[in-house]
């Protein structure tokens, strides 16, 4: 099946941004005969001056280029002053509630409560241009004021993810040196509410940089009040004026900081600025999602990580569109939520993470056909690779065989999307992110020699020439960006970004990425990325999810630790014959070298609250090492001692 080819759906393409092929190699051509003039032109066009730019691109001090510098425009006036001539009472937002309480936020609703936000901050809290102000919020619409009222001011705001503990709180605050932290007192999850209030106060004891609390009273429990710190958004919003002067930003200004999650270590601060962040999250709207005046777009992602700063508020936002912004658990009360609102919303596009799709089959396989989904147009997937079954049902099941799926590769440092399919135009292959999207130049090099491998290599994905989105630095670390990002692999000697991906050329140019280059098991020699062993295992049909982690090995250096969640809850009824039945798949797909040395059939794999497996934490139970993250940002912490007893009791 990995092979099957799905061509556009033709009267989508008719009226696609991009409508075929050969538009989208028209625009490589254009890029690459006159990259600069590529980006003036998107730029001239996109962009809602307050000063034009005098220069395009200034590369004289690589890594830490300059785009459009000399130019001046505010993010919030890109995002809502521009529409309201023709936009205003147009839906900007659509919020719906844990509890299913619904809000529909115009355009001249949202201009409104921004000014009144700003206001508050600059007049209140004394917040002005420069100033870092750290946002720990749930998903309510106060969280996209919050980040939209900073930008509009020319603070600096770095959202923290409202699962984070108090340390990892702290610790964020403490690097980015913020004087006000934006809260609120709790939400909602599974109807039941949880705090958030009482975390910001166990982050802040001791020494902090941190003068002002401003708490968004939500669910209304009972929190301590700080006095001379600690204020009740809800009073103090009551008398802002609803107008307030977008400050004049230079290109390169900041925008925000978003740190890194869930490593060990000092948390790296990705900066990313002003113009060319905004640019391409509108441009990859437009292309990616294709997104039409009168669509209604959902992104299921959380603000706190860049998906939801991209592709949630600013990129919708930027392009006049209605973007859906959701607080709960899609899976509550029961699979069929996300589908229900699809059909309640008329949602067109539709964008979520493929360990989502992997529970909402695996926990609603019949749901997506009791609810009416023809609304739907472009399906998307994002943060990693997403395995061919679930592809499968996701686009027969879901897009009813008739909406083009865009696998996204992009990454937090990246700004947006820079490989993908173009769902007017580009030929899909499940499980593959396809080719590289106009003026990004990605390539996937030897790490030795820097030369481009060739047809069925495995390389490094690197990008060759910077791009108006990429990451300008790491937060106070100048040393760190470089050694981060620019340190790793150079073409024709100079140094080149490198995403910590590995990644194999397909015949048709197709690229596909196999993990984390720090995700390769090295057995006896050979390199192999997590993704291709658990793409094999996820072929099994009573498989449901798998992770796959490096075990040291007497003779093979490394074997493969296999921990794998069953789709039947019955329990296995022969585990050495189902063992067996697994190890058949990968010798098929891959050979004996990736026949798995152990294999544990556990109840759930460590994750975040947005989905992402926790590696780590398996590689430490599988070398029976100490486990020293912080467990209490996962989805369920309890899971971590589980999975340990199990091995334990295996292993013993």
């Amino acid at each position: 099946m990995s092979q099957d080819i799905y061509q556009p759906n033709p009267e989508f393409a008719k009226n696609a941004t991009i409508k075929s092929m050969e538009e989208y190699h028209a625009l490589v051509k254009k890029s690459n005969d006159d990259y600069e003039g590529f980006w003036a032109d998107y730029a001239n066009e996109k962009i809602d001056w307050f000063k034009p730019f005098d220069t395009v691109l200034d590369e004289s001090n690589a890594p830490f280029v300059k785009w459009f510098d000399g130019g001046q425009l505010n993010v919030a006036h890109q995002c809502i002053d521009r529409h309201l001539d023709t936009r205003k009472n147009k839906a900007a937002i659509i919020f719906e509630g844990d509890r299913g309480d619904v809000q529909t936020i115009t355009y001249l609703d949202l201009y409104k409560n921004v000014n009144r936000f700003a206001n508050l901050l600059k007049e209140d809290f004394g917040v002005k241009k420069g100033d870092r102000v750290v946002i720990y919020m749930p998903m309510i619409p106060e969280a996209t004021y919050a980040m939209l009222a900073c930008s509009r001011i020319g603070a600096i705001h770095s959202i923290v993810f409202g699962g984070f503990s108090s340390e990892a709180l702290k610790d964020r605050i403490a690097d980015a040196e913020a004087k006000v932290v934006i809260t609120a007192d709790g939400a909602y999850r599974k109807t039941k509410p949880y705090m958030l209030k009482p975390v910001v106060d166990a982050a802040l004891e001791g020494e902090s940089p941190v003068k002002k609390v401003l708490v968004v009273e939500r669910n209304h429990e009972e929190v301590t009040w700080v006095a001379g710190r600690d204020y009740s958004y809800n009073e103090l919003i009551k008398s802002k004026s609803t107008h307030c002067k977008a400050e004049p930003m230079d290109s390169e200004d900041p925008l925000f900081l978003l740190y890194t999650s869930g490593s060990t270590g000092k948390p790296k601060g990705v900066q990313h600025n002003t113009a060319g962040y905004i640019l391409w999250a509108q441009m990859t709207m437009e292309w990616v999602f294709d997104v039409k005046e009168n669509d209604t777009y959902w992104c299921t992602a959380d603000v706190g990580w860049i998906t939801g700063h991209t592709y949630i508020v600013y990129g919708p936002l930027a392009m006049g569109a209605t973007t859906v912004m959701f607080e709960g658990v899609i899976t509550h009360p029961d699979a069929g939520r996300p589908w229900a609102m699809v059909e309640n919303h008329r949602i067109n596009q539709f964008y979520t993470a493929p360990t989502a799709i992997r529970v909402l089959h695996k926990m609603g396989e019949e749901e997506p056909s009791k609810y009416d989904l023809s609304s739907l147009k472009v399906l998307g997937t994002v943060g990693e690779p997403i395995d061919p079954p679930a592809w499968k049902w996701y686009y027969e099941e879901v897009g009813n065989s008739n909406c083009a799926i865009v696998d996204t590769y992009w990454q937090t440092e990246t700004g947006g999307h820079v490989v993908s399919p173009l769902p007017g135009a580009t030929p899909i292959k499940p499980a593959c992110a396809t080719l590289p999207l106009p003026g990004i130049m990605a390539e996937i090099l030897d790490p030795e020699t820097g030369e481009k491998v060739g047809e069925g290599e495995s390389g490094y994905m690197c990008i060759t020439r910077p791009w108006p989105a990429q990451i300008r630095g790491v937060w106070g670390d100048e040393e760190r960006y470089k050694k981060s990002y620019f340190g790793d692999v150079q073409k024709d000697g100079k140094a080149v970004y490198f995403t910590g991906d590995g990644a194999i050329y397909g015949a048709d140019g197709y690229i596909t990425i196999t993990g984390r280059t720090d995700d390769v098991i090295n057995v006896s020699g050979h390199r192999m990325g997590t993704a291709e062993v658990e793409a094999a295992i996820k072929k099994h049909n009573n498989v449901a999810e798998v992770a796959v982690v490096g075990k040291p090995h007497e003779l093979k250096g490394e074997g493969i630790f296999a921990y794998i969640v069953l789709k039947s809850d019955e329990g296995i009824a022969d585990e050495i014959a189902e063992v067996k039945a697994i190890n058949t798949i990968i010798k098929k797909e891959i050979g004996n070298i990736a026949l798995c040395d152990d294999m544990i059939f556990v109840s759930g794999l460590p994750k975040t609250r947005s989905g992402k497996i926790m590696r780590r934490i398996l590689r430490a139970i599988a070398k029976d090492e100490p486990i020293t993250q912080d467990i209490s940002t996962l989805e369920d912490p309890s899971i971590v001692a589980k999975i340990e007893s199990m091995v334990q009791c295996k292993m013993c």
